[in-house]
Parts: structure tokens; sequence; C-alpha cells
């Protein structure tokens, strides 16, 4: 169904925190994250500005894929706390105007699920085509996501002398989407979890949610693989006004169109912009805008109901496979030089201030871009403190470490002598990256980042606007502009360490119009000639509004 009022268009404008409920307050001091704790820094997330909260897995699981590996779509995992501490949770975030999503990872199970341990049972056990079962695995060998762990996506059942399909690890069996069965399972988890207030999904590897079994199944009823995920957004439509879907899909640009259901706006709300996002590490390995620049005007066309998210860092690997080899291994080389630091042979386990040598003038310009780009920023817990990663953890777990709250033990995380996982070390460490001193220190980075929030959250074009970029004569500085109904906007970003003067064109400008810093108070400039010229830091960056004779908004 049609979204014809755009005020129900929350995600437009939003601010995203991603946060794994296990690592970010131990309240009951077990070492291990917890609802109760979460609810009680709530206020926290409040003063950071954001406006909906991502939880990562908390379903009951053997936790062999951290929470990935669901054994129970409709429970909670009993460290974490129970159904009451989830719904006081999603009451406190409503109260500060927080909404919450939660994953919704229902690509596969984990081995444990009562599902699969029927569908082992017999072949003609009801659940077995929850499933996708081969007596052969196909010859044509698919490549598995994890090629470090797994040779294949096909494991041998010696109970039914069958193989299924696993895209993840072998204790990951896929779900067969084809069933309609399984359609419906899916649909019911979704309204169980709407129900209870969540206000939408972060759909998990949604091109392998698509038809896995690699073959359409008439019966299925399924013309096209993405009407499933059509169904899905029609579904939400039924039960929420306001639920929507931000799809992990890490797709070329023609397939992104389809899986956002194209011009009529009916499969994914909101996907995020792998490709800008790889391009921009590669800007930054160059000193050199060119590469985000390219993927930026690459972006197609979208309907008004869509959405590109934007982000810097995530909870997985920094995946860089859109990337040329060539141009991987200059990220590399930059970022990742250490073997240690690298994974799957195409993604780097680092979190973005010790791979900019904790510059903070360059920290501050690329999470600066992120907010000014068109789209809706994603945050990853503790991307606003500066936090680093712990290698030593290894794979994707380098940078899903306890949140750090103080200069104490564990970060404050928790009082327990061994919390669930390992705290950053050395420069890092919560002893020099806490919330507490950052909290009271007006040139902190979590200073800065409420700063980008507030002023990104007063600035609807950034969310709505026509996206443009300037020309200029600098090579080292993005200069773009967004224009619409709410406003006009213009952000520069010098990508160089090298100062930069900067002559740049305010569109239907003329010499009453004035731009205000949204950044700096009290600076206004004026344009002449329908330009404005200012000189620029090495990484510096700026945010303005242009300001007409008659328009009352002042910044």
């Amino acid at each position: 169904m049609r979204i014809t009022d755009t005020s129900d268009l929350w995600w437009k404008t939003a601010v995203i925190y991603c946060l794994d409920v296990e690592t970010f307050m131990d309240w009951n001091n077990d070492g291990i994250g917890d609802f109760e704790g979460l609810a009680h820094r709530m206020d926290y997330l409040h003063e950071l500005g954001i406006t909906c909260l991502w939880l990562m897995p908390f379903y009951p699981s053997p936790n062999k894929d951290d929470g990935y590996d669901i054994s129970d779509f409709f429970g909670i995992d009993e460290r974490l706390g129970d159904f009451g501490d989830f719904v006081e949770m999603i009451r406190m975030a409503k109260d500060r105007g927080i909404r919450v999503i939660i994953d919704l990872v229902v690509n596969h199970t984990s081995d444990r699920h009562p599902w699969f341990i029927e569908a082992r049972k017999d072949k003609t056990n009801p659940y077995r085509d929850y499933y996708v079962w081969r007596d052969h695995p196909p010859r044509k060998k698919e490549q598995p996501v994890f090629p470090d762990q797994e040779t294949g996506v096909w494991m041998h059942d010696p109970q039914t002398d069958q193989y299924y399909l696993h895209h993840f690890y072998r204790f990951q069996p896929d779900l067969n989407v084809t069933n309609p069965k399984v359609r419906d399972e899916i649909a019911k988890i979704m309204g169980f979890w709407l129900q209870l207030g969540v206000s939408g999904f972060r759909v998990d590897a949604v091109p392998f949610l698509m038809d896995e079994s690699g073959v359409q199944a008439p019966e299925a009823g399924l013309k096209h693989p993405l009407d499933f995920l059509k169904s899905l957004k029609a579904f939400l439509g039924r039960r929420s006004g306001e639920a929507m879907m931000i799809g992990e899909a890490n797709l070329p640009r023609g397939a992104q169109v389809d899986y956002f259901g194209g011009e009529d706006g009916d499969g994914l709300s909101m996907q995020f912009d792998f490709i800008t996002m790889q391009s921009l590490y590669l800007s930054l390995a160059r000193n050199d805008p060119a590469p985000v620049v390219k993927a930026l005007e690459s972006r197609p066309a979208i309907a008004i109901e869509s959405q590109w998210a934007n982000f810097v860092r995530n909870h997985d690997e920094l995946t860089l496979d859109k990337l040329t080899d060539e141009e991987r291994q200059e990220v590399f080389a930059a970022f990742g030089p250490e073997p240690r630091m690298q994974v799957y042979d195409r993604g780097i386990i680092r979190r973005l201030p010790p791979m900019l040598d904790g510059d903070p003038r360059r920290v501050k310009m690329v999470y600066s871009l992120m907010f000014s780009l068109p789209g809706t920023p994603v945050l990853f817990y503790g991307e606003e403190l500066g936090m680093g990663e712990n290698l030593s953890a290894g794979s994707r777990l380098a940078v899903r470490t306890p949140m750090q709250w103080t200069d104490g033990p564990h970060g404050g995380f928790t009082q327990f002598e061994r919390p669930v996982r390992k705290v950053v070390t050395g420069g890092y460490s919560p002893e020099h990256v806490n919330a507490s001193s950052q909290r009271h220190d007006a040139e902190s980075l979590l200073a800065f980042m409420r700063t980008l929030v507030a002023r990104y959250r007063a600035s609807a074009e950034m969310g709505w606007g026509e996206f443009t970029v300037l020309k200029q004569d600098q090579p080292s500085v993005l200069a773009h502009s967004l224009v619409g109904a709410e406003g006009h906007m213009i952000a520069l970003h010098n990508f160089s360490g090298e100062p930069a003067t900067v002559t740049f064109p305010v569109e239907d400008a003329g010499p009453d119009h004035q731009v205000v810093d949204l950044l700096v108070d009290g600076v206004v400039l004026r344009v002449e000639d329908g330009t404005v010229t200012l000189p620029m830091d090495g990484y510096g960056y700026r945010w303005f509004r242009v300001i007409g004779p008659d328009d009352k908004r002042l910044g």
C-alpha cells in the first residue's frame, strides 16, 4: 500500500543508532548487557539526539554466530531479560521520541531451532520443506559468505542422507521462502514484534532471503522473487501506519532499484548504501573526493517512499567487495595493512579513528560528510565517542566490544570480573575514550556528534532535498548542495590535510542573499556575483544554509 502522507515517512529524516544489548550496559552485573541496562541509558541516547534505535539480535540462540543463529523468533535471550524488560525499554524510548527497530533474521535459523530438529527426523516430516534439501549438491559450486570458515554452501545430513543449503555457517540452515508456510511464519514473526511496539525491521542479508532454492516453485505463488519482499512491505502497511524495513542489500545500483520496489516504492523502505561507503574509504586513502562523488552520482532515482541509509561503520567487517582488486589493495594498504586487520579477503575489522591514526580533524570531517549527504545517517554504538577495536577478539567481533561509559574497570560496562566480550585496550581503552569524560568536554567528539545530529534534524532538506555536486577549482574539496522545499544547504569537505581556498557557486542567489554557517555560530558570508569564497583548513568541513532577503529562517 503506497503512503501518500509524507509525514508518515519518518525514516527520511531519522538518526539511527545500532547497538547490541549484550555489549551496551550490564545492569545486574553478570558480565552481560541487558534490557534493564539499556533502559537506564535511554537518557544518554536522548541527549545524543538519535530518533531510532536499531537492536541487533536478542533472541534465544546457541550464540555460535553472535546471536544470528536464532533458535526461537518469538523469544528473548534470558541472559538479556524478559518481555517485561523489553516492553519497558520500548516505553522509555517512545517517551523520549525514539522509535525502536529490530533485526529480522529470517534467511536462516539455528540448527537447534525446533523447525530444523523436526525437519531432520524424516523426509516426510511436515517441517521438511521449511528448508532446502537436495540428494546431491549442484555441480556449480557457490561461494559461501564466510570462505575462511566454510568450503561450500551444502552440508550433508547423515540422519536423512540428504544435503541442506546454508549460505552462511553450516549450523545456520537456510529457510525455504518458496514454501508458503515459511512466508506465513515470517509474517507472524513480524506481526508479533509490531504488536509489542517496534516500528520496523532491519532485514538481514536480503538477497539471500529471496528464492534461495535456485528454482522458483510454481506452487509458491511468486511470479518474481522480489514479490516476496513486496508482500512483506504490504503486510507492514496493513499492520502499522508507520513501520518500515531497512535492508542489508549489498548490490549493484540496478538491483537496488528493484529492491526498493521501483517507482512504486513498494519494496524496502531504506537500503544501506554500501557502494558509497566503500568509495568513501577509497577517497580517504587517496585524499581525493572523486570516488565518493562518482558513487553518489551513480545513485538511481528512487520513489518518495524510499531512502538511502548512510554509514561509516557497521557491526560487520568493513566490506570492500564492490571495489576493484587494485582499489581494495589501496584501502588495505592505507587502513588495514596487517593481515590480522583483514578478513575474508574483502574487508577490514577496524573502527574509523584507529584507521585515521586518531587524527580528530579527519575523524570529524568524515562524520560531518556522512551527516550532510542526502539520506539518513546510521551510527554504530561507540562511534560518537571515537571507540577503537580489539583485534585480539578476531573477525567481526573486533568492533563488537563493550560500550565504554567510564574510565573505570571494563569501561563501566559491568562490575563483573569477566565481561561477555574483551574491552578495547591501548590508546583507545576506556581510560582514554569514554562517555563520562566526553559529556563534560565541549571539544569532545561526543559534543561534536551532538551538534551534527541537532543540525541534521533541523535541516530536513538533507533527507528530502535534491543533491548536486558544486563545481569549484579545488580537487581535494567536495562541495555539494541539497535543495528542497524545506531549504537550501551547502556543505564543503576537504579530503586533504593541506588548507585550501574555495570559491563555490550559490544557485539562484543574488547580492541580498547570505550563507549562514550551521556549525560555527555567528559566521555569516555574503554572496558576491553568485559565489562565495572562503578559506578551509586541512580536513576542514563547513555547512551553510542559504538565506534570502525574505527568509526568516536564520539557521
